[in-house]
């Protein structure tokens, strides 16, 4: 269990556009200059972009794993240990923050690009 600083940075190629900005202490997580994720190397942190339904139920069900950042109008950011999460759990996470940021035409089309939301 639990996923590396790289393989967390491994996970951003998977999504379209994503961009790294150093901001000194932590690695900022942006596409189309919109941010929706943190990494902090130091200790193996990540913050993601989340509904505040999606905040408090993953804090409320796995503390040990989970940690409410703060929240910013309709979005409750949440910390997570990499080093206590599955790969697939994070990069489901990771997918969920990008698509709550990046414009709706490009979230569709990577959707769609990967039968994400469709019937088979």
């Amino acid at each position: 269990m639990g996923v590396s600083v790289e393989e967390f940075l491994g996970m951003l190629d998977r999504l379209p556009e994503v961009r790294q900005g150093d901001g000194g202490e932590w690695v900022s997580l942006k596409v189309r200059g919109k941010g929706f994720g943190y990494l902090w190397e130091r200790t193996e942190t990540v913050g993601l972009k989340a509904t505040i339904e999606e905040q408090m139920a993953l804090v409320a069900e796995r503390p040990e794993v989970f940690e409410v950042q703060f929240t910013a109008g309709r979005f409750g950011w949440v910390v997570v240990h990499l080093d206590k999460i599955e790969p697939d759990e994070l990069f489901e996470l990771v997918t969920e923050a990008w698509c709550l940021t990046a414009p709706r035409p490009m979230v569709e089309a990577h959707e769609a690009a990967h039968g994400i939301g469709h019937s088979v």
